[in-house]
C-alpha cells in the first residue's frame, strides 16, 4: 500500500499544505524545527488516530484554531481509499471512503505504517512502558479485536483500582462488585496476553533472521514476552484464567496495602537476548541498535503477512543515528518494496541508489517545496 496525497489543514505548524508523493522513496530535507517531523507525524496520525509524540491531541491543532484536519489518498491492492481524520477539542472524527466511522477501533488498520524514530532506539534499553506501548500500537494495527479488548481492559482496571483505593489499608475486601470486576478483569487480560504471545511468536520468526543478516551471522536474537509467572503460549484461555486468579489471590493483601492492581498486562515487559545474553543489561550500544532495527524491519514483514500488503515506512531523523553499515542494510532491505518517508538535514553523506532516485521535498520555516 502507499499514500499518494496528503492534505493538512490547521495541523501543527501548517495552516494549509497539500503534497503528492512517490510510491517508493520520499525524502524531506531541512534543518531542525522547520516542520519535517510534523509531516511524518501527520501520516502516522492519519493511520493510527493518535500521535507517537504526544498524548495531548490539542497539541496537533494549529494555534488558536478550533480543529485540525488530515486527509490522505491511500492506494491499497483493492483500489483507491480516501481517509480523513478531524481533530477538535471535543475529540476525533474519522472517515474512510467518505463514510464516518462510529469507533476509532474500526478506523485504525485501514492504512498500516511502521514508524522508526530516534526514540525507538530506546525500545531495547528504555522503560517497560515504552515496550508495552510498542506492543499495543503494533498489534492494534493488525487486530481490531485487540484494540477493543485494550479499551475494555483499561476501563475495568480503572474500576478495580478505584475499589482497591477506596478500601486501602484493609486486611481483606468482601465486595460483590469487586469480585465481578476481578472476574471481568481476568477474562479480558487473558485475551490480551494471548494476542501478545501470538504477536511475539511472529515477531521472533522475522526478527532473528534479520538480526543475523545485520550482524553478518555473528549474532542470534531471541525476543521473550515477560508476563505472569507460569503463563505460556501453549495454554488454553481457561488454564490461563485459573493461574491468573490464583496469582491475584496471592497478592490481594499487597493490593489493598497499595490501593492498586499489581498483576496484569499493564505490568508486562519484553526481554531481548543476543547469543543468550540479556542485551538490555549487558549489550553494547551497537547491539541494542541492531536489535531495535531488526524489530522494525520485522514489523514490516509481520504486517505484510497478516494484512497481505506491505505497510508504509516512516524513518524520522533516524538515518543519522545509524552507522553506515546499518544504514545501508536498512535502505537495501526496503528498496523498491516499501513506500518510505525519510527526514534528514542532509543527504550528501547518503550514497545509495534508493536516495538518489527519491522524490525530494525541501522544508524551510513551515514551507514545503518539491525539488525538480
Amino acid at each position: 500500500m502507499h499514500i499518494d496525497r496528503l492534505k493538512l489543514t490547521n495541523y501543527r505548524s501548517y495552516e494549509s499544505l497539500e503534497l503528492n508523493f512517490s510510491p517508493t522513496m520520499n525524502v524531506l530535507i531541512g534543518e531542525n524545527a522547520q516542520g519535517k517531523t510534523n509531516i511524518m507525524e501527520a501520516i502516522y496520525v492519519l493511520a493510527m488516530a493518535k500521535s507517537h509524540r504526544t498524548s495531548n491531541d490539542r497539541e496537533l491543532i494549529r494555534w488558536e484554531q478550533e480543529c485540525g484536519k488530515i486527509e490522505g489518498d491511500v492506494q491499497r491492492k483493492f483500489g483507491y481509499m480516501p481517509m480523513e481524520l478531524t481533530i477538535s477539542k471535543k475529540g476525533k472524527k474519522a472517515r474512510v471512503n467518505h463514510l464516518e466511522q462510529n469507533r476509532l477501533s474500526m478506523y485504525v488498520g485501514q492504512m498500516n505504517v511502521v514508524m522508526f524514530a530516534p526514540e525507538d532506539l530506546n525500545i531495547v534499553k528504555g522503560s517497560p512502558q515504552l515496550r508495552r506501548r510498542f506492543l499495543d500500537m503494533e498489534i492494534g494495527q493488525i487486530s481490531r479485536v485487540y484494540l477493543h479488548d485494550l479499551v475494555n481492559f483499561q476501563k475495568i482496571l480503572k474500576q478495580r483500582n478505584a475499589l482497591l483505593k477506596a478500601n486501602r489499608g484493609k486486611l481483606d475486601l468482601q465486595d460483590v462488585m469487586f469480585d465481578v470486576y476481578t472476574e471481568q478483569y481476568i477474562q479480558v487480560a487473558v485475551q490480551i496476553i494471548q494476542k501478545r504471545f501470538y504477536f511475539m511468536e511472529l515477531l521472533q520468526k522475522w526478527a532473528n533472521p534479520i538480526h543475523q543478516g545485520i550482524s553478518r551471522g555473528l549474532e542470534t536474537l531471541e525476543v521473550s514476552y515477560g508476563t505472569l509467572k507460569d503463563l505460556h503460549s501453549g495454554q488454553t484461555a481457561e488454564e490461563m484464567e485459573t493461574i491468573f486468579a490464583d496469582q491475584l489471590k496471592s497478592v490481594r493483601r499487597r493490593e489493598l496495602e497499595r490501593g492498586l492492581t499489581l498483576v496484569g498486562p499493564h505490568r508486562d515487559d519484553l526481554q531481548f537476548f543476543v547469543n543468550g545474553y540479556d542485551i538490555q543489561t549487558y549489550g553494547s550500544q551497537g547491539q541494542q541498535r541492531t536489535t531495535a532495527l531488526s524489530l522494525k524491519l520485522a514489523e514490516i514483514e509481520l504486517v505484510k503477512q497478516e494484512v497481505g500488503e506491505t505497510p508504509i515506512l516512516l524513518l524520522d531523523d533516524v538515518l543519522s543515528e545509524l552507522d553506515d553499515y546499518r544504514q545501508s542494510h536498512l535502505l537495501s532491505t526496503m528498496q523498491g518494496q516499501v513506500q518510505t518517508f525519510v527526514t534528514t538535514t542532509n543527504i550528501a553523506g547518503i550514497d545509495h541508489n534508493t536516495i538518489q532516485e527519491a522524490a525530494i521535498f525541501e522544508v524551510h520555516d513551515g514551507s514545503v517545496s518539491p525539488r525538480d
